[in-house]
């Protein structure tokens, strides 16, 4: 499998792509690993903590007060653009995120598929009325008029550092429409991918002639659960990241380099 082998597969429309944080570093969004795979900082809040815990609700929303404007503001990189491009020439049918970032929907890639759920949205625990999260800012904003003009690091997905003084400082609003919890619609660690998403995104794998995953360590088992859905219906694993990979043993071929440099040499084949 060679990187002309996969351009023609785009052409006969038999490639997949599968997305991760390492294609939105250069939109300047930080990744959760190392380039080794690691945790880069503290693990993650889970999905029980979040629904179980008020006081992991009120470090989650205090954090992402602050570092949600930085993906809100965040734009396409050039792999996002090339992507879209080829979505539009119908050399890539589908795509499938594990990024939140809703960066592939800017660029145009109207049928990218956010496995791990969407970032710009919240829902309602309890009524499940959805609010856009730009809207779900400024009710944050109106009851915690001191976090404004906060400036601090900022972390993956729209987190950032915050110390706990302040965090405990912060009042989470109720939902506007019925009272209940509000959640960011995103699949937390520890949380399950909608039924009809997975059905969808493992039809898709099993259906590829090739799955390129493009900027991801595969440490999370939905990603890696994929590329054996490929390799198992006949299909080939090209992976391409910089760093160690969990499916690094099953790829049949792997790209050492960043997905800038791969899109790119991609592109000049596609354009020949």
């Amino acid at each position: 499998m060679t990187l002309s082998d996969i351009a023609k597969l785009m052409r006969q429309q038999q490639a997949l792509f599968l997305t991760g944080a390492g294609i939105s570093v250069g939109a300047g969004i930080p990744t959760y690993r190392t380039r080794d795979g690691e945790w880069a900082r503290s693990t993650p809040i889970t999905d029980s903590q979040f629904r179980q815990s008020p006081s992991m609700r009120q470090r989650y929303w205090a954090r992402s007060f602050v570092g949600w404007p930085l993906t809100s503001r965040a734009q396409p990189t050039q792999t996002h653009r090339y992507l879209a491009l080829w979505h539009q020439q119908r050399l890539l049918p589908d795509l499938i995120t594990q990024n939140v970032d809703r960066l592939h929907q800017k660029a145009g890639f109207d049928r990218a598929i956010d496995i791990h759920g969407r970032l710009d949205r919240v829902l309602c625990l309890q009524c499940a009325v959805p609010m856009h999260r730009d809207h779900w800012q400024l009710e944050l904003a109106r009851v915690n008029p001191h976090l404004r003009k906060l400036r601090v690091d900022q972390l993956p997905d729209g987190d950032a550092d915050l110390p706990d003084d302040i965090i405990q400082t912060v009042t989470v609003p109720a939902c506007p429409s019925c009272g209940g919890v509000v959640m960011p619609d995103v699949v937390f660690f520890g949380g399950n991918i909608p039924k009809r998403v997975s059905e969808q995104t493992q039809a898709l794998a099993r259906e590829a002639r090739v799955l390129v995953v493009l900027g991801s360590s595969l440490k999370v088992y939905s990603g890696f659960r994929l590329c054996r859905l490929t390799l198992e219906n006949g299909g080939s694993l090209a992976i391409v990241n910089p760093g160690p990979t969990r499916a690094d043993s099953m790829a049949t071929v792997r790209f050492e380099q960043t997905a800038e440099a791969f899109t790119e040499h991609l592109a000049k084949l596609l354009e020949g």
